[in-house]
């Protein structure tokens, strides 16, 4: 294999960023415009809201379980063989969602597509790190975080568009142009060697049983905080839900102590600088995401604005995100990641108090700087954390700690949109208002309720961007060597 140094001519390097990129694009694409979508698919199907909204779930659901077991057979198999396929079963779900005549069906397509997703997020991160030599790890990450955004501003307004003219079965259908582009780009241009992956003689067994451990603990978890049956949280559905992770979560810890080819080292988590970096980049999610899940309800409910512009304002978020990441990436490849990092927190943590602040006359020309702002603030932190994570580890390790990531990611927007959720909802109940947040508008003191619970909400922001300060300050900025790294698993056997 390619010395971890070692790096591809310039021109092939930015061509095979350019082959994975349009796969990172028209995969988050694909998962930010269905949601434009949704009311059109329940009008076809005859489906309730409620009943349409599983068409999000069960894709999160199976890229949540999945992602980790998949991270760890492309380092066994090979990553570009899983990304060929994984864009192969992404292009055959979405053709299949196209065409879905019941909407159990279509479900089951969204599965399918869902487990492409998930290879493809498995090997992503692990092959663009691999493309670029180790002292330009910020940029890589940087391009690939730059590539999220796009995806994830570029969903919307394509679906919209489509959506003015065509019916939404186009919007599936168009993605296979991206997808079979990404496909033949792929196939071409990337190889198993250029993309880091393991030699053939040197592949461990596959951990099945923490595999399928961590996929329904994974379930299990985002299920019990997503609450998609709207129980109460104090009924035994969500305690008993609470009370099966932590066992679930014990068992699999225990299980991966002891076996001797683990899915994940947990003596990983020894190193205290990828654990803090792990733990920061949880609660960096958890509050960046509130951005996403709230400012849609505060500019239409609240304010009255159009679906168009209240999509307009939040492009600013992907556009500042964008912009920061392709800076930090590079500053962090140059003066080290610490720094960016902790800038990129404290202006999380500045925006959360900022945010805390506006209401419902808060002028549009303060609204708009302060969503790219929490943008930048994004793009600032993730990438030098991102990048300081997979520095700790071996290159032998990066699928299963690029999807480790991505996991991570996943986990934080699920947990802080419901925690946010919890505390505007009991906020507003607190006040007398148990009503939907489609109505607020024509209510000024339930309004009024509202702002309250968006106000805790984003002081709740600024105390996770204070967590993420301090874990990055307590965890500093040394990262083992490969060498280093390999010796672990046999100090930490010795330890069992």
């Amino acid at each position: 294999m390619t010395p971890v140094d070692a790096a591809p001519p310039d021109n092939r390097k930015w061509r095979a960023f350019a082959a994975i990129g349009v796969a990172f694009v028209t995969n988050v694409l694909a998962m930010s415009m269905v949601f434009v979508a949704l009311p059109s698919i329940a009008d076809d199907f005859g489906i309730t809201l409620r009943a349409v909204a599983w068409v999000v779930i069960a894709q999160s659901l199976t890229i949540s379980s999945l992602m980790l077991p998949m991270g760890r057979v492309a380092d066994m198999v090979g990553r570009r063989r899983m990304h060929l396929l994984g864009l192969t079963l992404f292009g055959v779900g979405a053709l299949a969602v196209a065409l879905a005549p019941t909407f159990e069906l279509l479900i089951a397509a969204r599965v399918l597509m869902a487990i492409g997703n998930a290879m493809g997020q498995s090997v992503g991160t692990a092959m663009v790190v691999a493309v670029f030599p180790q002292h330009e790890r910020g940029k890589a990450i940087g391009s690939q975080t730059t590539a999220v955004a796009i995806g994830g501003a570029s969903g919307p307004i394509f679906g919209g568009l489509i959506l003015q003219v065509l019916p939404w079965e186009a919007m599936f259908l168009l993605l296979l142009i991206p997808i079979t582009i990404a496909l033949v780009a792929g196939y071409r241009i990337l190889d198993e060697e250029l993309v880091g992956s393991t030699p053939v003689g040197s592949r461990p067994p596959f951990d099945w049983a923490g595999a399928g451990l961590s996929a329904v603990m994974v379930v299990a978890l985002v299920l019990t905080v997503n609450n998609p049956l709207a129980v109460a949280w104090t009924s035994p559905v969500i305690i008993g839900g609470a009370a099966a992770v932590v066992l679930l979560f014990v068992a699999w810890s225990r299980w991966e102590l002891r076996t001797p080819d683990p899915m994940l080292e947990l003596g990983l988590f020894r190193d205290r600088v990828f654990s803090f970096a792990v733990g920061a980049r949880l609660a960096g999610f958890m509050g960046s995401t509130v951005v996403f899940f709230l400012a849609p309800i505060f500019l239409i409910s609240l304010r009255g604005m159009s679906a168009a512009g209240a999509a307009g304002v939040l492009f600013l978020n992907s556009a500042g995100m964008g912009v920061a990441a392709q800076f930090s990436g590079r500053l962090s490849d140059r003066f080290g990641s610490r720094g960016l990092s902790l800038a990129g927190f404290s202006l999380l943590a500045a925006m959360g108090l900022w945010l805390s602040t506006m209401g419902r006359t808060t002028p549009l020309t303060v609204v708009m700087p302060v969503i790219f702002a929490t943008g930048l603030s994004l793009g600032t932190w993730n990438v030098p954390n991102n990048s300081t994570i997979m520095g700790s580890v071996s290159a032998s390790r990066h699928g299963v700690v690029g999807a480790l990531t991505n996991l991570i990611r996943n986990i934080g927007n699920v947990v802080g949109q419901a925690m946010v959720s919890a505390v505007v909802v009991g906020v507003m109940v607190s006040r007398g208002f148990d009503i939907p947040l489609s109505e607020i508008a024509d209510s000024v003191p339930a309004g009024e309720a509202f702002v309250a619970g968006w106000q805790w909400s984003f002081r709740f922001v600024a105390l996770l961007g204070v967590l993420g300060i301090a874990l990055t300050a307590a965890g500093g900025q040394r990262a083992r060597t490969p060498s280093e790294f390999e010796s672990a698993p046999a100090a930490s056997a010795t330890a069992r």
